[in-house]
């Protein structure tokens, strides 16, 4: 392995990273809820959610960014987010909603989507060839 690998990237990159991964975070948010209001919605916001994910794995790298969000986190949060979603639209076939259906919606959406792509791109990542080749 490289030095640039073993360390990951510059300190600048990773005080970057710190500072903006929540405003990431909360802009992904805001385009999923006002997606009625203007362009974006679930879909959008998601996208940007798992951007902000995937930032925080290039920065420092992929063991940091999975001991602090695991795979099994991942499956659980698109399982209950998908499951959430599920009833929601059918309460709504029903006319027995509960929830405000222009909250949970995209915000499910977010998070299937948000949480979908990171895991797609980390399974990407694990199954890199550039690891096997390393070890």
């Amino acid at each position: 392995m490289s030095p640039i690998q073993e360390k990951g990237m510059s300190l600048i990159v990773k005080t970057v990273t710190k500072l903006t991964v929540g405003f990431i975070l909360l802009y992904g948010v805001y385009v999923a809820l006002t997606g009625h209001l203007s362009p974006g919605g679930g879909f959008a916001g998601g996208v940007i959610v798992a951007l902000a994910f995937i930032h925080v794995m290039l920065a420092f790298g992929k063991e940091v960014a999975l001991r602090r969000l695991r795979s099994q986190t991942l499956r659980v949060s698109i399982g209950v987010s998908a499951l959430i979603f599920l009833y929601i639209v059918m309460a709504g076939f029903s006319g027995r909603s509960i929830f405000n259906c222009e909250i949970t919606i995209p915000i499910c959406e977010m998070a299937i989507v948000g949480f979908g792509l990171f895991a797609i791109f980390t399974a990407l990542v694990l199954l890199s060839k550039t690891d096997k080749d390393a070890e």
